[in-house]
């Protein structure tokens, strides 16, 4: 099957890697803080031509992936390909009546019916990228930078939502210093996309640890965008423990599934719970970091 977005380049579509289920149930509520509905094509096509294989991963299998894996609550973000156009996004919000909170893309011209028509249908946050393109070293075509954050402050703190922000390590004091002056909480991916390598000491992981104790930052346990040793991880462990340690109570849980640009490489979602249930072996913080922070961050008891 291919996917037209544009009519000169079609795109071949590849399935979404399917879960296991993990060794050890969830707890009541858990929530996956981070993943992604593609398609159907034919009701859903991309707003931009999208620079990898787009997976064919409607809500009908994010269901299926969260029922596999025991969560009763999840969170899904808009991604780039489909920039600012979120029908997917919010019909996926309403196939789930309640259970998943959206992450949304906007411009500075949405007009407030926009706003609180995602608002209403259970968005909670918009998401703007600030990591340039392997590829390009430019941004991802449909993607949303900093700058439009700044212009929407006023509206998305009327609505009660937060920043999600997906940015290199080393720019996240500044974009944390910017939108908290512009009265914007901060939610970072990808375990704020640190450098493994670079080890647990370098100034850029030390700054994510202070950001997180002094409690101006949120980030999204994702390891497989910061790792490349699957299926374990293990050189994130000390990284893993060490934000834990630091502030359990502003760490969410994130699969990112259905895992674009990793091919092969691509995680199992009950492995990757595996690990986590293997790395935080106190009951409670795993309730805290897989049920009560999300049910805050993400207003699911509102």
């Amino acid at each position: 099957m291919s996917v037209f977005t544009d009519p000169l380049r079609p795109v071949e579509v590849v399935p979404p890697r399917m879960p296991s289920a993990p060794s050890v149930p969830l707890p009541e509520d858990a929530c996956d803080a981070h993943s992604h509905v593609f398609g159907p094509y034919q009701d859903f096509p991309f707003a931009t031509p999208s620079n990898y294989p787009p997976p064919l991963a409607p809500s009908t299998s994010y269901f299926t992936m969260l029922d596999t894996i025991g969560a009763k609550r999840g969170v899904l973000v808009q991604p780039a390909p489909y920039g600012t156009n979120n029908e997917a996004l919010v019909a996926a919000l309403k196939a789930g009546a309640g259970r998943i909170r959206g992450v949304a893309v906007a411009q500075q011209d949405a007009t407030d019916d926009e706003l609180q028509h995602l608002n209403s249908n259970g968005v909670c946050a918009l998401r703007f990228n600030e990591m340039p393109s392997p590829q390009t070293g430019k941004p991802f075509a449909g993607s949303v930078g900093l700058e439009v954050a700044l212009s929407l402050a006023s509206r998305m703190k009327a609505l009660d939502w937060h920043a999600q922000v997906w940015a290199r390590s080393a720019d996240v004091p500044a974009i944390t210093e910017k939108l908290q002056r512009a009265g914007l909480s901060v939610v970072f991916e990808h375990m704020a996309c640190f450098d493994p390598s670079l080890g647990a000491s370098h100034h850029d992981f030390q700054n994510i640890l202070a950001l997180l104790r002094e409690g101006r930052i949120g980030v999204k346990l994702a390891l497989c965008r910061v790792s490349k040793r699957a299926p374990h991880y293990e050189d994130l462990r000390p990284f893993h423990d060490l934000m834990v340690e630091a502030n359990a109570k502003q760490l969410v849980w994130s699969s990112d599934w259905p895992y674009v640009r990793m091919g092969d490489s691509a995680p199992d979602v009950g492995n990757l719970l595996d690990t986590f249930h293997d790395w935080v072996d106190d009951a409670s913080l795993r309730r805290t970091i897989l049920v009560d922070n999300p049910a805050r961050i993400y207003r699911f008891d509102a």
